[in-house]
């Protein structure tokens, strides 16, 4: 019988602490104390959008001057991998952190220095678009391989645009555009 009880105790223990880990965040909208300040009217939860990494744009070679497809003329190439997000919800607005690793390996036309890599953050809602910035983010690149991480804060979308919403991030060599 205590294995039971043991079992099913650490079965609600586990949900417990997974079903805070995917919880948005109010940012402080449900005012729990008896503060003097006037109330925050109360927020409904938010869904968080998922980020996706579109085909074509996880990766992004530069080659060396007057080069173009030639595996030897390689300077560095960039890859993104994992993601993440936080999203805090408050009345008018849904604002995300979005986090990115990626990796950039010195290619043989490359050495150590500084690399810029174009990575532009967009949320869209179907066919419109809710959010697009493109960011010129550097990364100080040894020879060989290193590993980066990429934070766009302050991503804000309408209220309510989470449940439908996709946030996109990858590679764009594309004139820079901001929200």
């Amino acid at each position: 019988m205590s294995g039971k009880v043991t079992r099913r105790v650490l079965a609600v223990s586990l949900l417990l602490a997974a079903a805070g880990c995917n919880k948005t965040q109010t940012g402080g909208a449900i005012d729990a104390g008896g503060s003097a300040a006037a109330p925050t009217p109360a927020v409904i939860q938010a869904a968080c959008p998922p980020i996706s990494l579109r085909d074509g744009t996880s990766s992004y070679r530069t080659y060396a001057k007057g080069a173009k497809d030639d595996p030897s003329k390689i300077v560095y190439q960039a890859s993104l991998a994992n993601s993440t997000r936080q999203c805090v919800q408050s009345a008018d607005k849904l604002t995300m952190t979005v986090v990115v690793q990626g990796r950039v390996v010195a290619g043989p036309a490359g050495g150590p220095g500084k690399v810029t890599l174009p990575i532009r953050v967009a949320a869209t809602d179907g066919d419109t678009t809710l959010y697009s910035e493109l960011t010129q983010f550097p990364v100080e690149a040894p020879a060989g391989t290193t590993q980066f991480v990429f934070t766009k804060a302050d991503v804000t979308l309408p209220a309510g645009a989470g449940a439908e919403a996709k946030v996109f991030v990858g590679f764009d060599e594309g004139p820079y555009r901001t929200k």
